[in-house]
């Protein structure tokens, strides 16, 4: 078709108008008409210009502007908003001339719905699968390529411009629509010769065509006459072109097939892409003209160009598969009775003013699930759906608001205050959302005043509650039942209850519910529910076993739609075996279940992954005399010839077996198979597409067993093998949810595997609901670590005298992050040093000169923050990426004293000198102990978090700390004391512990440092100082100037790569760092068993020794590098191991290694002469220094203060001292200028090369 020039960005985005016949395209005149009624409209508006200005303005609104360029009326898109000193500015696009113009907030007007009937006049094009190219040069290699691009360069956008504005005659070809953009084939005539501009592109090197993986499309020199854009090739009849690209605010929904693409959401609310479906309508009713995905281009069009290989490109399938897994369901549905399915929204059973608001809302749906539960739940009837997007309110919302307009149904009902419809969830969080759904579609119907009610414990609350005039209520199980205690009648008029996440419900709450459901089964016994509707209606992602006693017990007849196959076939009762085998021995397992005769066993499938299996398997079949067929892709059978043997009538106790590759499955469509055997494991994928094949035998009547034998009509057997590993995690639960009777093998593999899986997290921070409350509901799939990790747990940012003399301490909650977690400080009660150098911080940046803006920001690094009035040190923890053409970025900061983590811009982060970086990071996180929140939540209730962060945030508070890991100080109890200094005494106001109690909201947890205990291997974490062993020297990395450095400590906090430097631990611990004490026992740690052995270590100028200390050591190995020494070796039923990377180099050829009794002793050869200051780079608590062999060297000690000490003190005199007084002292060894190790001994000891200062402790 003819086209007219708009505007041009590049050859991938550029405007025009489209000339001619066809369903999107509208005549000139159209457009003039429009022009001139708005013109006349909003020129004599001026008068009563409030009416016609909207009442908020956004990015993405559509409305009409005024062009003083083109000095009329226009409709047009807000693209960006702008302030300026009094008025907005906005930025708009107007969508019939494609141009961008500025126009103040004022001078914007609402766009009636009368004047957005045709569509835009400009259309946004691009060159189809046209892509651009660059030049990359390799200054490595000295070549230059011309590789595939993500953006059009200068060049080729030039070029392009130039081509279009010299043409004479401009036509377009249309060979797809993806997101209201038009891919094409341009047409240019120059000088009476014609161009296709996207093969021009290519031959000049500036694009190369996107390589398609079908052959649909032929030559570009196919002839423009006989494009399928022609009006006579268009069956445009059953679409409306006036609403083909319309604007999307006034878009109603065309009716469409279920197949044309269905989108399914994952949140409550649904939003639309820009391409509406009635676009899609029209492409897919246009013959040859395919959506995006589905077109491609011939090979042979690409090979006219010499460079195809250098420019071709893999297609990505990624995305395509996603979407196809989230779209599987649509092909599989179980139902119980007939429905008929609503495809389309203007066919749904709702009421015309909620299509209306859910098309404003660009609604996407029903989905395919929706369209099977929407019509039973609007007309009444009880329904119970499961489906993967069961989670999904509007299962159910949509339809009930529907039912609920109709108010003469209700007229029998008692004259009395009381929902009508009661909204059940498994938790508060849960019932917020759907409350917030039913507030936002409540605005279109009619009065139903819907409530929220989470109760506490408090009954003073649930006695306050008034329901009168509510028709909805959303709740949990739990506040309707303390609702129910004082309110009697809150049953008598409910004619509607929802289960939302049914699985959930009943797992974590099934008495509650199930005493719901006997008060609302008592209460429409009576007469007066005769004429009155009452309905269960119970959504969910999986079937649960009580749901047919819910079934059988409270509903009439219920409409059940399952479309998540693998749950159909637990409701079906499908008899699920698992046979466990070596994958050598899968194929005598298969013909003894064969060999088995069993009802069962009449059509069976037997599943392979690829065509060597099914080819094995139909021959080892063959070879045994069992009849079989066998279909796969590169078989000489036809799916027809198939489905006649397999559909053809044998008689009575003839068994048909079909070997086939899942591949295969969906083409036959078989559904009337009495077993499947997953001869190759399946996936999740894969499983619920298996089970389909059998659906027909799934059992129709309900029964309370998961599986009874007499309705079992069905088999699923699994052969598990050793190389089942990808996914035996994934079946063990489903088998579990089955209650399938599991092998032994299988439980144990699966063991292996989370245990595997835990290791993988242990460089991930521990589980926040492991620290908060002691445990995690839900291991599998958190992504953080449920195991101590002493080289990442050792305390930070805890003053080194308060871990070793616990007690009472002064903190200072800062960032409150719920009810019981909180960032803050420690406040030293002499001397706080935070306080000082936060007066010299801002005392500092008093001063205009010093407030220097960074130029370059840095990952990690520390700068200053002006937030009001109060500069803060902060930590840049996330850059990110920079847009082209801006100046400025967002960055994610964290504020390294206070804990919390914020966006500011680039430019506001000052330079922070390197004196104010000494102090480390002052930031510790609190959790309150023994308390958390009732009801089986696993979060606090937004109530209390509001409340305890009111009554607590920045004020100090008097707290004990009982355990500490990390960075975390767990403290029990935090207490507010406001001291009298008149009276000279305190108060104590309140106890946080103690207030979330009294709220109602929160419940007594005494196990939960118990469990912090359990998981330390009972280790007392406060007393650690207790279990130093007498070592007389410790390693060190750094020394002072370092060890007070907080970028080097923010290093180790963020990054996994760090967690072997600078941490201190304590004691004998195993080295996959769960700490263990000799009265620990092994049953409560089997995750990590590998010990670090206690090392100690000399030197002479050209040698090394070190022992490890093992006892009637085994299997030793020790392996010598350059820089790193590895043993290993075993005692008795303990592994040991020994990961040491050295300070400086050795010769490893010449060092050995010899075994004897009680220890290892290691000879390392020094690469170069000379005296080590330590042995290894990093920390580690079980090595210290061999003072019996000081004597060897003594000349050439490192240590000269304590050897010229040793000489002026003999033994006797030391003993004397201590006859005389049995005191503790501090003696000081000096080892060099940067490394000092201080140790409390008692005078009695002796001294060997510690120097006495002669002066109390």
């Amino acid at each position: 078709m003819e086209v007219l020039l708009l505007e041009i960005e590049d050859p991938g985005c550029f405007w025009v108008t489209m000339k001619g016949c066809g369903p999107y395209v509208v005549d000139e005149m159209e457009y003039k008409n429009l022009n001139a009624e708005m013109n006349q409209f909003y020129d004599k508006s001026y008068k009563d210009v409030d009416g016609v200005k909207p009442l908020t303005i956004e990015e993405g609104q559509i409305c009409v502007v005024f062009s003083e360029e083109l000095k009329c009326w226009c409709r047009a898109i807000i693209k960006s908003i702008m302030y300026c000193t009094d008025h907005y500015q906005t930025e708009c696009f107007l969508v019939d001339y494609a141009k961008y113009i500025f126009v103040k907030s004022n001078d914007i007007r609402v766009a009636l719905e009368a004047f957005m009937q045709i569509p835009y006049r400009a259309k946004r094009c691009r060159l189809y699968r046209t892509k651009p190219v660059t030049l990359r040069i390799d200054f490595f290699e000295g070549t230059a390529k011309i590789v595939p691009a993500k953006r059009w360069d200068s060049a080729a956008t030039r070029y392009f411009q130039n081509l279009l504005k010299a043409t004479t005659h401009m036509k377009a070809k249309l060979c797809a629509v993806e997101d209201n953009i038009f891919d094409v084939y341009l047409y240019v005539t120059i000088k009476d010769e014609k161009v296709c501009v996207n093969d021009d592109l290519v031959s000049k090197n500036f694009a190369h065509f996107e390589e398609a993986k079908e052959n649909t499309w032929g030559s570009a020199n196919y002839q423009e006459n006989q494009t399928s854009l022609n009006i006579e090739s268009l069956p445009v009849k059953s679409v409306n072109p006036a609403r083909a690209f319309r604007p999307v605010l006034f878009q109603e929904k065309i009716s469409t097939n279920l197949e044309t693409g269905l989108a399914v959401s994952s949140s409550f609310q649904r939003s639309s892409t820009d391409l509406n479906e009635s676009t899609a309508c029209i492409v897919k009713a246009i013959p040859g003209l395919p959506v995006k995905e589905n077109t491609a281009i011939h090979r042979d069009r690409l090979q006219q160009f010499l460079n195809f290989d250098l420019l071709k490109t893999h297609s990505i399938e990624d995305d395509e598969q996603s979407f196809q897994n989230l779209s599987e369901e649509k092909n599989f549905v179980f139902l119980s009775n007939k429905i008929e399915p609503s495809s389309n929204l203007e066919t749904a059973p709702l009421f015309n003013d909620l299509k209306k608001e859910l098309t404003r809302k660009k609604f996407l749906g029903p989905t395919f699930t929706e369209s099977y539960c929407w019509p039973p739940v609007a007309r009444g009837c009880d329904v119970v759906a499961i489906s993967y997007q069961g989670n999904d309110p509007f299962l159910y919302i949509a339809p009930v608001l529907t039912f609920l307009q109709l108010g003469s149904c209700y007229k029998s009902l008692p004259n009395r205050s009381g929902p009508l419809a009661l909204i059940l969830c498994p938790g508060w969080k849960k019932a917020q959302l759907v409350f917030e759904l039913l507030k936002t579609y409540e605005r279109c119907s009619r009065q139903l005043h819907p409530m929220l009610i989470i109760l506490g414990q408090n009954k003073e609350e649930a006695r306050s509650v008034k329901i009168r005039g509510c028709e909805v209520i959303v709740t949990t199980p739990y506040s309707l039942l303390r609702l129910f205690e004082h309110h009697s009648l809150l049953f008598c008029r409910l004619c509607h209850l929802v289960l939302d996440e049914i699985e959930v419900l009943f797992s974590d709450a099934t008495e509650q519910v199930f005493t719901v459901l006997d008060c609302y089964k008592k209460a429409i016994v009576t007469e007066e529910w005769v004429y009155s509707p009452h309905q269960i209606i119970a959504v969910g992602t999986r079937w649960n076993k009580h749901i047919a006693h819910l079934i059988k017990e409270f509903m009439n007849n219920p409409y059940i739609v399952i479309t998540a196959m693998e749950e159909a076939a637990i409701c079906g009762n499908v008899q699920q075996v698992v046979r466990s085998c070596m994958n050598n021995e899968r194929t005598a397992v298969l013909l003894r279940i064969l060999d088995f005769n069993h009802s069962n066993l009449q059509k069976v499938l037997i599943f392979t992954n690829s065509v060597n299996e099914a080819e094995m398997v139909h021959k080892a079949l063959k070879s045994n005399s069992i009849f079989s067929l066998k279909i796969h892709k590169e078989s000489e059978f036809n799916f027809k010839y198939i489905l006649e043997q397999w559909t053809k009538k044998y008689s009575s106790g003839t068994r048909v077996v079909l070997v086939l590759t899942d591949d295969c499955m969906q083409s036959l469509g078989i559904t009337d198979a009495t077993c499947v055997i997953h001869f190759s494991f399946p996936s999740p994928r894969v499983f619920g597409q298996r089970l389909h094949s059998m659906s027909d035998n799934f059992c129709k009547v309900i029964k309370d067993s998961s599986v009874d034998q007499e309705c079992t009509k069905a088999m699923s057997v699994i052969l598990i093998t050793e190389n089942s590993a990808c996914h035996a995690l994934w079946i063990l639960r489903y088998l579990q949810y089955a209650e399938a009777e599991i092998p032994p093998e299988l439980h144990d593999f699966t063991a292996k595997m989370v245990e595997a899986e835990e290791d993988k997290k242990f460089s991930r921070p521990l589980c926040t609901y492991l620290k908060m409350f002691g445990i995690c509901k839900n291991r599998t799939m958190c992504p953080d670590r449920h195991q101590i990790n002493l080289q990442i747990d050792v305390p930070q940012n805890i003053p080194d005298k308060i871990i070793q003399a616990p007690g009472c301490v002064t903190i200072l909650p800062l960032h409150i992050v719920n009810a019981t977690n909180y960032f803050g400080r420690i406040v030293d009660k002499q001397k706080d040093q935070y306080t000082v150098l936060a007066e010299d911080i801002n005392e500092y940046f008093k001063k205009p000169s010093n407030k220097i803006s960074v130029k370059s920001v840095e990952k990690l690094a520390f700068y200053g923050l002006c937030e009001k009035t109060f500069y803060h040190r902060v930590q840049v923890v996330e850059i990110s990426p920079k847009e082209e053409d801006n100046v400025f970025f967002n960055v994610k900061i964290k504020y390294i004293d206070e804990g919390r983590t914020s966006q500011v811009q680039s430019y506001q982060l000052l330079q922070l000198p390197a004196k104010f970086q000494c102090l480390p990071p002052q930031a510790v996180e609190f959790i309150v102990c023994r308390v958390k929140p009732i009801d089986n939540e696993i979060e606090w209730n937004p109530k209390v978090t509001h409340y305890i962060n009111h009554k607590i945030k920045g004020k100090p508070h008097e707290a004990k700390i009982v355990h500490t890991l990390g960075n975390t100080a767990w403290v029990d109890p935090v207490v507010r004391v406001t001291r009298l200094s008149d009276l000279k005494m305190s108060v104590n106001e309140y106890n946080i512990r103690s207030e979330i109690l009294s709220m109602g909201l929160g419940t007594d947890n005494p196990e939960h440092i118990m469990q912090l205990q359990k998981l330390c291997g009972h280790m007392k974490v406060l007393h650690h100082a207790e279990n130093l062993e007498p070592l007389g020297m410790k390693e060190d990395t750094a020394g002072p100037e370092s060890a007070s450095n907080p970028q080097d400590m923010s290093a180790q906090e963020n990054s996994s790569e760090n967690c072997n430097s600078s941490k201190i631990t304590f004691g004998n611990h195993p080295c996959g760092g769960v700490a263990q004490t000799a009265e620990a026992d092994n049953s409560t740690l089997d995750q990590h068993k590998c010990f670090y052995p206690e090392i100690k270590w000399f030197q002479n100028e050209e040698t090394v020794t070190v022992k490890v200390k093992i006892a009637s050591a085994t299997d030793c190995k020790c392996e010598f590098s350059k820089e790193k020494v590895v043993f290993s070796a075993c005692s008795g039923d303990k592994p040991y191991l020994a990961d040491m990377e050295l300070h400086q180099y050795i010769l490893a050829e010449q060092s050995t290694c010899v075994i004897k009794d009680e220890e290892a002793i290691l000879v390392l050869t020094k690469e170069k002469k000379g005296v080590w200051l330590k042995l290894l780079k990093n920390k580690n608590p079980h090595l210290s220094f061999d003072f019996e062999h000081w004597e060897d060297f003594e000349d050439k000690s490192p240590f000269p203060v304590a050897t010229s000490f040793f000489h002026q003190y003999d033994q006797k005199h030391l003993d004397s001292v201590a006859g005389r007084s049995k005191i503790q002292f501090s003696v000081k060894l000096t080892v060099c200028p940067s490394l000092c190790i201080w140790k409390t001994a008692s005078l009695c000891t002796p001294l060997m090369s510690f120097r006495w200062d002669g002066q109390r402790n």
